[in-house]
């Protein structure tokens, strides 16, 4: 069964939402990097990251593509803190990038780019899932995936990619570009039943 993270988290009430509807893990966008509603200070991150219960995982999201030997130096900092390394998949290109970067990290996040805009990740756009499917069937860690998925498109993303976790943002929002307690459900409820 896929794990399930929401992504761009902006109040503890949103943070708890996911949590009631049956998220693994929630993310929180701190050090913004491109215009974007869902960037949150880090006080605010600090009371949400210590308002969960223990079985949630909270992950702080930076939305940077760090070089190999960033991340090097940041896995020697922050241990035993686990990190997640960003791949953008926009061609096979994306391939090299996991194998430069595997070691150093715990898990990989497969996600979308709009590099007209300078946007990474949170873009609601699909990648090939072709190429997200390679990368799980070669990466020596386990593989989240992410990028345009939506509670009507994430049971065909698993069976495709077959990912160990799935990553959602604004696939789960309303008109008011804030999270929807229906689609965070119906997008659980796909992934958890999906395989």
């Amino acid at each position: 069964m896929a794990r399930v993270k929401i992504c761009g988290i902006t109040s503890l009430a949103e943070a708890q939402l996911a949590e009631k509807c049956g998220a693994d893990a929630v993310g929180l966008l701190v050090g913004q990097r491109h215009k974007a509603n869902d960037f949150i200070d880090r006080d605010t991150a600090r009371r949400i990251f210590c308002s969960l219960p223990a079985f949630v995982t909270t992950v702080l999201v930076t939305r940077l593509e760090e070089a190999p030997s960033m991340l090097r130096a940041i896995r020697e900092r922050l241990y035993p803190k686990k990190i997640i390394g960003m791949v953008s998949v926009e061609n096979e290109r994306a391939i090299e990038r996991v194998r430069a970067i595997e070691d150093l990290v715990d898990n990989l996040i497969l996600d979308s780019t709009v590099p007209s805009t300078d946007r990474v990740g949170g873009t609601g756009l699909a990648h090939d899932w072709s190429i997200s499917a390679k990368i799980v069937g070669i990466s020596k860690v386990p593989v989240i995936l992410a990028g345009g998925l939506t509670p009507e498109n994430v049971s065909e993303a698993i069976a495709v990619v077959n990912p160990w976790a799935v990553d959602v943002n604004s696939g789960v929002e309303g008109q008011d570009s804030r999270k929807s307690e229906g689609r965070i459900r119906r997008f659980i409820t796909a992934a958890k039943n999906s395989r």
